[in-house]
């Protein structure tokens, strides 16, 4: 195990470094979705969802995934063709059935259409089962307040958390994630209920890194460097029984209310290409402007901003950010400057391209 530190090498620093186009990454995953048998348009969303996550600086949940995407798609595990039914449908709700279909492409759609509907309704709650891995659930909350709304989405997920008390791995690490429209930029919180996603811990253990002491518990339920170990055990919940309740919940309305699989329950993304892992999703949007003004809104939020960021600093802290100010910070500096991939990750992004025969233009 490398003595180095997991952001150092995220960063591709103290090894081989590349920086990248994100709009020539963006292609390039596209085409090798295409190779699988994705239509262009539904590569594209896909491909776009795992760039936007490492222009946030979210790498656990970017690129480094597509091998195992197009191992599930090529193993036909996962259908490369989108074709949602909607089993049910009210002017408020909806229940949708993604058929086993890619989750960034399910979780754009599903999205879209709970702001179509909240248009009209002044709300929606779109459940979705049948479902795959979401990528990051940011994503499509962006989207929404892109929209003028409002967005919440949360997740069902496998086992990768113990819930409080215990030391057996039965919670999934669910996301929850919620976005309004600012001024210029969506206010916009994406969190896992434990101290990080085990995707962290899954891309520590792929560049050869450790990982900090108190991200994670092994099999015996004791606190482990080793990703390796961690992936054997737990992550850990945030504040405790809090962040268990979080994951609690988010396995409730992600994965029982629409009739999908929660927790152990749910089919392993890595090791298992013959069962679907039928996850379960759920996308919110509400039409601000039905209660407000939305430019009263807008206005309102951006004091609440200026009053948040003037606040007196603690010791050693530079800036007071807003939720998703850094991540958005992050996004605008990597479409000028490149993302920089370890070299791990790049090189293996090369083999998929003469895998699938996809040129490799980044």
């Amino acid at each position: 195990m490398a003595n180095d530190s997991y952001e150092k090498i995220i960063k591709g620093e103290g090894a081989d470094s590349h920086n990248v186009d994100w709009k020539k990454l963006r292609t390039f995953c596209q085409k090798l979705f295409m190779t699988q048998g994705m239509p262009e348009e539904e590569a594209f969303t896909a491909a776009d969802c795992l760039v936007d996550a490492d222009l946030c600086g979210v790498p656990s949940h970017g690129a480094s995934r597509m091998a195992i995407y197009l191992k599930r798609l090529e193993t036909k595990v996962v259908n490369a063709d989108f074709k949602p039914v909607l089993e049910k449908e009210y002017p408020a709700s909806v229940l949708m059935n993604a058929k086993n279909g890619m989750g960034m492409v399910a979780g754009v759609y599903a999205m879209e259409l709970a702001v179509k509907k909240a248009k009209e309704s002044g709300s929606c709650f779109v459940f979705v089962n049948n479902s795959n891995h979401l990528g990051m659930v940011g994503y499509y909350v962006r989207r929404a307040a892109e929209l003028g709304m409002l967005g919440f989405a949360t997740t069902s997920a496998p086992p990768a958390m113990a819930p409080w008390g215990s030391k057996a791995s039965f919670l999934g690490t669910s996301p929850v994630a919620m976005a309004v429209p600012g001024k210029n930029e969506p206010v916009l919180l994406d969190m896992a209920p434990s101290l990080v996603a085990m995707g962290k811990v899954i891309l520590a253990a792929k560049l050869g890194s450790s990982i900090p002491e108190g991200w994670a518990l092994d099999a015996n339920g004791k606190p482990t460097t080793d990703p390796n170990e961690g992936m054997k055990g737990t992550v850990v919940p945030i504040g405790g029984a809090k962040g268990s309740g979080l994951s609690m919940f988010s396995q409730i309305l992600g994965g029982i209310i629409p009739g999908a699989k929660y927790g152990p329950h749910v089919g392993s993304m890595w090791d298992d290409f013959v069962n679907p892992q039928e996850m379960g999703h759920l996308f919110v949007a509400v039409d601000i402007s039905k209660m407000l003004d939305l430019d009263t809104f807008k206005d309102a939020l951006e004091v609440m901003r200026g009053e948040v960021k003037g606040l007196p600093k603690a010791e050693g802290v530079s800036e007071i950010f807003m939720p998703g100010e850094i991540e958005q910070n992050r996004r605008k500096e990597r479409q000028k400057e490149g993302i920089v991939f370890s070299n791990v990750v790049y090189e293996e992004l090369r083999g998929l391209g003469e895998k699938y025969g996809a040129d490799f233009i980044i």
